[in-house]
């Protein structure tokens, strides 16, 4: 008889244990569910062959095949600023590859024929972070992706590029572009390349080397009028010799105003004035007398001054002049030779030669006179246009004796 409540005790107990176990049971049914993604659903896709086993297999199958590799490799720092960044793919082709600095800019570049690499179109810049963002696919069309952040070098020696015509400026038709380096440049092709000039309309547009330090830019023949020169001075980071790299990142643009050539003939003394094509005024003119001749050749104005001091000691003629008020005064080469007023020259302007190389038009001392020939042309020249001397016994000017080019043909410019 008491073994009943015994009994009974026992099977209490089991039933609680029971209750226990099955609560249990349940919650790890829930769970798996839970990560199985949803009861009754997924009990349905087992029985028709379409479980959660098959899912996994097939996302896993999904995963591109295709590897993507970046060099620099992500994080490096004091990078080369031009050969060591590249993008390749493996077991697939690039579709897409983006650099950007920190402001946003993209790294002009571009993907290979084949898809199998990236490389940038041009020098990165110094002490620059870049962050680049490469996708690839393999031949079922799945993608891989990659990311990276790199830092290039702090250059500890620089160079920089004096240009002229100024930005915003309006220039004559002869006028090039022109950069003189504060470094010889060992690497002419590399900082060549970082100079990037578009013109609106276009025209063709050359650079040309004189020496190791000076580039200038001009098109074939003279700027048509009108033209509106943009010039992308992008030589921040590229190495122009070994060890020394451009700090410049500049956009310079300046607009080619009304065409004026003017003709100075030694021979007959006079200088024809030429305004889109037709002569304006006809000046008597003295040049350079025997022995001190005027250069032949096309020459550009690239300085104007009201008034300038000429001494002979300057340009090797000591003690044969000291003007301290020389008037209206322009250059046309390096070397010295101006195209200037004169008011000493008496009746030599149209009758004989006596300057020492320069070009001298009638003036009045003090430059105060505005019908006086000197003051006319100085008032109607600007930076830029051309002065073009003929029939004089001298030889033609040399191209890099200021500037130009002009003298020197299309062909031996561009080679």
């Amino acid at each position: 008889m008491n073994v009943g409540p015994i009994s009974g005790a026992s099977v209490g107990a089991r039933r609680r244990g029971g209750r226990k176990l099955a609560a249990l049971a349940l919650g790890l049914a829930l769970a798996v569910t839970a990560c199985g993604g949803g009861g009754a659903d997924a009990g349905a896709g087992q029985d028709d062959g379409k479980g959660k086993g098959k899912d996994s297999a097939a996302a896993q199958s999904q995963q591109s095949e295709a590897v993507v590799a970046i060099a620099p490799e992500d994080g490096a720092e004091s990078v080369k600023t031009s050969g060591a960044l590249k993008v390749t793919a493996s077991k697939g082709k690039l579709t897409e590859v983006v650099v950007k600095n920190p402001d946003g800019d993209p790294v002009e570049g571009a993907i290979s024929g084949d898809g199998a690499t990236w490389t940038p179109a041009t020098h990165l810049a110094a002490s620059t972070k870049y962050t680049v963002h490469a996708v690839a696919k393999d031949s079922e069309g799945r993608t891989a992706a990659e990311d990276s952040t790199f830092t290039t070098l702090t250059p500890k020696n620089t160079f920089v590029g004096h240009f002229t015509p100024e930005d915003g400026s309006e220039v004559g038709v002869g006028m090039p572009f022109s950069l003189r380096f504060t470094r010889g440049i060992t690497h002419p092709d590399d900082v060549e390349k970082a100079v990037r000039i578009t013109t609106e309309p276009p025209v063709e547009v050359e650079g040309h080397w004189f020496g190791n330090d000076r580039l200038d830019f001009r098109p074939e023949t003279y700027w048509k009028a009108g033209t509106k020169v943009t010039v992308d001075l992008n030589l921040d980071g590229v190495e122009g010799r070994e060890g020394v790299y451009g700090k410049q990142s500049k956009k310079v643009s300046f607009t080619i105003g009304r065409s004026q050539v003017s003709v100075v003939d030694a021979k007959k003394l006079t200088m024809k004035v030429q305004r889109d094509g037709k002569v304006i005024k006809t000046i008597p003119v003295t040049t350079g007398k025997a022995g001190m001749e005027t250069w032949n050749g096309q020459m550009v104005i690239s300085e104007r001054l009201k008034v300038t001091r000429m001494n002979g000691e300057t340009v090797g003629y000591g003690g044969e002049y000291d003007i301290k008020d020389v008037p209206h005064a322009m250059r046309l080469t390096t070397s010295g030779t101006f195209l200037h007023g004169n008011y000493w020259g008496g009746d030599a302007f149209g009758n004989y030669n006596a300057s020492h190389g320069c070009i001298g038009l009638r003036d009045v001392r003090g430059g105060w006179d505005k019908k006086a020939p000197g003051a006319w042309f100085f008032e109607n020249s600007m930076i830029g246009d051309v002065v073009v001397v003929k029939n004089s016994d001298d030889a033609v000017v040399a191209p890099d004796n200021g500037l130009n080019g002009w003298n020197m043909s299309w062909e031996k410019w561009k080679a």
